[in-house]
């Protein structure tokens, strides 16, 4: 009996030295400009200590909601400016299964490729609905890094 592999694997780059995009994803007052999937979403709160063994917690606001959508996991691997591993969990979601994501940053010169492999899922539902959060995230790190002062 076949079993599927419900993870996922994206990659943007972005024009911005590897460690300023590095720092983007792992400091917290930068985490709040871009990890939202919308233009119109918030992220009032990012929380990040940032070493193996440590936690991490974001909270995403969506138009029209009071409520932060909260995750948060543990960083297992960390590798400035070049890798992050972290287990996802998101808060209140019953018995969705905790998920990994790594995340490479490739060096491109004045630019950046990040590679996100997430997973693995519990269907191809919510994979496709993870997929759509990440890129959603990308394009509002890209407006970022899209202006003069990245």
């Amino acid at each position: 009996m076949a079993t599927e592999n419900y993870s996922l694997k994206i990659s943007r780059t972005f024009q911005a030295p590897r460690s300023r995009v590095f720092e983007a994803w792992t400091n917290p007052a930068d985490l709040k400009n871009w990890w939202h999937m919308s233009a119109d979403a918030t992220t009032p709160i990012a929380e990040v200590d940032l070493r193996v063994g440590g936690h991490y917690r974001l909270g995403m606001t969506l138009p029209g909601s009071a409520e932060a959508i909260m995750l948060g996991g543990e960083f297992l691997r960390v590798e400035p400016p070049e890798l992050l591993e972290y287990t996802w969990a998101w808060e209140n979601a019953g018995d969705e299964p905790e998920s990994t994501v790594l995340v490479e940053f490739k060096d491109l010169g004045q630019s950046t490729e990040v590679v996100i492999t997430h997973g693995v899922f519990v269907s191809e539902q919510r994979k496709q609905e993870h997929l759509s959060g990440w890129q959603g995230c990308m394009d509002q790190l890209d407006k970022i890094f899209a202006g003069a002062n990245a």
